[in-house]
């Protein structure tokens, strides 16, 4: 029987476990499924689609121990009320889950897909490479801080999985075993030397295509974009359950909107594409990127519908937010505030306050995701930031000024 398959048939029995250490594992699965399922996609690696598939039975697991958890918990009908929220985070995240897997299944089942995807690859993501940890590794039993990757190189590793055990956001003292499967994120040019060093073999940085249809590649530009839109959503979603607020919630509900129209105009220019293109049989991929891409954002406004209806926190989520000193926090811009007319570059504004800028608002541009390109705050931009709770006050403070 194949691992996968053993995996999926075994029984999830009740265990003791804490609901918030399963929230917290299934929100950093989600976002790890869908940053592996579109770098399979766009990669066209099958290795990185197989692993996406034992991360999807692994959150299964999760879901079924949450649900059997959060029904142990519920002892009243206020329990049941504030309960049912955290109920529909859980099915979000399932929701994202099996999305994912369609995404891989693009690559596993050959469903097709235009070689216009690989044109997008050097502005669409980040080099995102599996390697598997060789016995004579130089990493091999040494652990993340001695190793001191992410510095030395911009490498950074997101995952492990050690077995069928995962370590999501592994920290420093993390120890690489070998035969540990890695997840490795950071710069094209310093992935070669740190996967040789990694696995003992050569990487093959993957072949980049040409553009040759212009409703072809109006398709892949637009579903890179809300495919983008749509992780920033489930970001959003999560930070406005953990941390019960309604402006974030508001922010997710237009990101929907915006990945809905987006849509709307994606499948028109497939369509069109499928006239002029040679074998329209390829582009049935990303007809079923598009769908998927859309349950995401979907899946986002279930995270952060507790919220939207007004419906007060369980303790649980709570003691998340507790735990937390990093937030994402929603902030408008006023018209002449010291913040208006601030250069922001690579996310960092030109101000005296630490915070990192992931997206703006325009009313007459709409979204801009900042992590690209360089822009100007201006009056009017509602803003969506990551900081520490200090530096989010002062961020506050500046942008009324």
């Amino acid at each position: 029987m194949d691992p996968l398959e053993a995996e999926a048939s075994s029984p999830v029995n009740y265990e003791p476990v804490s609901v918030k250490d399963v929230l917290v594992e299934m929100k950093d699965t989600a976002e790890l499924l869908i940053d592996l399922s579109y770098s399979a996609v766009l990669h066209r690696n099958r290795a990185l689609a197989e692993e996406v598939l034992r991360l999807e039975e692994r959150m299964d697991v999760l879901e079924m121990r949450a649900r059997m958890s959060l029904l142990m918990a519920a002892r009243s009908p206020d329990d049941a009320e504030r309960l049912a929220p955290v109920l529909g985070i859980v099915g979000a995240a399932d929701q994202i889950s099996d999305a994912a897997g369609d995404i891989s299944k693009i690559i596993l089942e050959d469903i097709g897909l235009p070689e216009a995807m690989r044109a997008a690859l050097p502005d669409a993501v980040e080099t995102l490479v599996r390697g598997v940890v060789a016995a004579d590794s130089a990493y091999a039993d040494r652990t993340l801080k001695r190793i001191d990757l992410e510095s030395e190189t911009g490498v950074r590793v997101i995952a492990l999985r050690r077995g069928s055990e995962w370590l999501l956001n592994p920290g420093p003292h993390t120890r690489i075993e070998p035969d540990d499967v890695a997840l490795l994120r950071g710069p094209e040019s310093e992935m070669s030397g740190v996967y040789r060093t990694l696995t003992g073999s050569a990487y093959e940085p993957p072949a980049a295509a040409t553009e040759t249809v212009d409703d072809l590649g109006r398709a892949v530009d637009t579903i890179l974009h809300m495919k983008n839109l749509s992780e920033l959503a489930v970001d959003l979603a999560y930070s406005s359950a953990l941390f019960d607020s309604e402006q974030l919630a508001e922010e997710v509900q237009n990101l929907e909107v915006e990945v809905d129209a987006l849509q709307s105009r994606f499948e028109a220019w497939v369509l069109r594409a499928a006239a002029d293109a040679e074998d329209p049989v390829s582009l049935r991929g990303l007809i079923h990127l598009g769908t998927s891409t859309e349950s995401i954002s979907d899946a986002a406004i279930d995270i952060s519908e507790g919220v939207l209806r007004d419906i007060e926190a369980h303790p649980v989520v709570r003691l998340a937010v507790q735990e937390s000193d990093e937030i994402i926090t929603r902030t408008e811009i006023a018209a002449d505030s010291a913040l208006d007319g601030t250069t922001v570059s690579a996310g960092v504004p030109d101000a005296d306050v630490t915070v990192s800028v992931i997206a703006i608002r325009r009313p007459d541009e709409g979204w801009i995701l900042v992590a690209d390109a360089d822009v100007e705050l201006r009056g009017e931009d509602v803003v969506i930031a990551k900081s520490t709770r200090t530096a989010a006050e002062q961020f506050e403070g500046l942008a009324r000024a």
